[in-house]
């Protein structure tokens, strides 16, 4: 073919994105359940956005790219927007033609952060567990709760005295400080990076650092996580957000099962989880002590059930961590990381249906 003949044909060649991409995807049983939950969300996404002014990204795109984002793994969004250029499995999720120009990744940051500033997040979340089908795999009455550490973008070096009495950054050898012999918490220092971030160790011998909290509520039957939700760092923010997340569910006739890890083991929170219905199946604390876990409740053959599966809670936040870039915060502020973390969960559970709904 001569070199005029082959520019002509190239000019007439058409693409059919719905035929290239596989009939048996699991992109395509995702893209399914999450256009649904996006039509159920078109009400909220008009109070986002003004009427008048310059034309912005359509959110329904915005959120489908984020979930891209997370499933395979992309660390930002510049190279999030390089990969829906040339990728054409990432232009049909988004739902963008070949010949369709792909966003600035300044255009895409500045319009992500209009969706960080609402709750859109938890009403995804909902959204895609209130579908017929995917409510059909749920569990109503048996559920597992944990928390997880989230590291902040600070580093330990922002950690500076709140009255702005320790030496200016940059005073110590090589420029580096040194915080050796000095007594540092919460209630005297703060970040000056992320101010809601919290210096929190993990257990004893462990190293302290600036984090958040993640907690996740998850449903025994197919280990998908209903509820979610980010704190600041502190010994009681596990029993608080687990009363948060479980409450809800508690208001039925019926009484709900709540499994968790011996941390949650405590006098209070089992007579706060009774007041509201709730049976604790909670791992029994018993060094140096006496659990609030009696025989009433270890006797009875879903106690062990409880306990076995509660651990799979665990599979969702390596999940978060590993792939959808969790392991590290790329946002600041509390109100951000609880959208990037309830997000993520929310990305877990689309991960996982395709297999659960064809087994069903």
């Amino acid at each position: 073919m001569r070199g005029s003949d082959a520019v002509a044909g190239s000019l007439f060649s058409y693409v059919d994105l719905e035929q290239r991409v596989r009939t048996d995807h699991p992109l395509r049983v995702i893209r399914g359940i999450v256009n649904a939950a996006l039509a159920d969300l078109s009400a909220e996404f008009s109070a986002l956005y003004s009427p008048f002014g310059r034309a912005s990204i359509p959110p329904e795109r915005l959120l489908r790219a984020l979930l891209l984002q997370a499933f395979y793994s992309i660390r930002s969004e510049r190279q999030l927007v390089e990969r829906i250029e040339f990728d054409l499995l990432f232009r049909w999720f988004v739902g963008l033609g070949v010949d369709d120009p792909v966003w600035d990744a300044t255009t895409f940051t500045k319009n992500r952060d209009r969706l960080l500033a609402g709750d859109v997040a938890v009403k995804f979340l909902a959204t895609v567990l209130a579908q017929p089908k995917v409510k059909a795999l749920l569990s109503t009455e048996h559920f597992s709760v944990d928390g997880t550490l989230l590291e902040a973008w600070a580093s330990t070096k922002s950690f500076r005295p709140k009255d702005g009495s320790g030496p200016p950054p940059g005073a110590g050898r090589n420029g580096e400080q040194d915080f050796h012999g000095q007594r540092r918490s919460n209630d005297t220092h703060a970040s000056m990076t992320d101010p809601d971030a919290r210096l929190y160790r993990k257990g004893r011998g462990k190293e302290a650092k600036l984090c958040f909290m993640g907690h996740a509520l998850m449903e025994n039957r197919n280990g998908l996580i209903v509820g979610a939700v980010a704190t600041r760092a502190s010994g009681h923010a596990e029993r608080l957000a687990a009363l948060h997340l479980v409450e809800p569910h508690g208001e039925r006739p019926q009484r709900v099962t709540l499994g968790g890890d011996k941390g949650f083991d405590t006098q209070d929170f089992v007579a706060e989880l009774r007041e509201i219905n709730v049976t604790p199946h909670l791992a029994q604390n018993t060094s140096g002590r006496c659990s609030a876990i009696d025989g009433r409740t270890t006797r009875h053959p879903g106690y062990a059930i409880s306990l076995r599966i509660r651990k799979r809670i665990e599979e969702a936040f390596g999940w978060a961590k590993t792939i959808a870039g969790l392991r590290k915060a790329r946002h600041r502020g509390l109100p951000k990381i609880d959208w990037q973390f309830t997000f993520a969960m929310a990305a877990y559970n689309l991960v996982r249906l395709p297999k659960l709904l064809a087994a069903a």
